[in-house]
């Protein structure tokens, strides 16, 4: 049953240019399942970490990969590198972001409050 399965060689590039998780995938692993590794081998001492597996992104050729699909459902290139390993970068968007910007329009609205009457 291995062998009729396809394996790939990746490799995980961080922010600071860091490869991490380099191993060999099935292609049936899921997006979701390789940001959880990545969660759990994050390098210690960096400035940027991710909390959990929603807080990564992972791009391959250009395009966000959707958790829930495979690496054969993402169309990842499987053997036209002999020898080689195909690099996905690492992303960290922690969701404080986002609540801090619901905050900044939500406080907006009422900053701006004014009012003309034309007599």
């Amino acid at each position: 049953m291995a062998e009729s399965e396809e394996r790939i060689e990746l490799k995980f590039r961080i922010y600071d240019g860091t490869d991490i998780a380099h191993s060999t995938y099935s292609s049936s692993t899921t997006v979701g399942t390789l940001k959880q590794k990545l969660v759990a081998e994050w390098p210690q001492g960096k400035t940027v970490t991710p909390k959990s597996a929603s807080d990564l992104k992972l791009i391959h050729a250009g395009k966000v990969l959707e958790n829930s699909k495979t690496l054969a459902d993402s169309r990842i290139t499987f053997g036209d590198i002999p020898g080689g390993a195909v690099t996905m970068h690492v992303v960290v968007q922690p969701p404080v972001t986002k609540k801090k910007t619901e905050k900044n329009q939500e406080d907006k609205p009422t900053m701006n409050s004014c009012s003309c009457a034309i007599l």
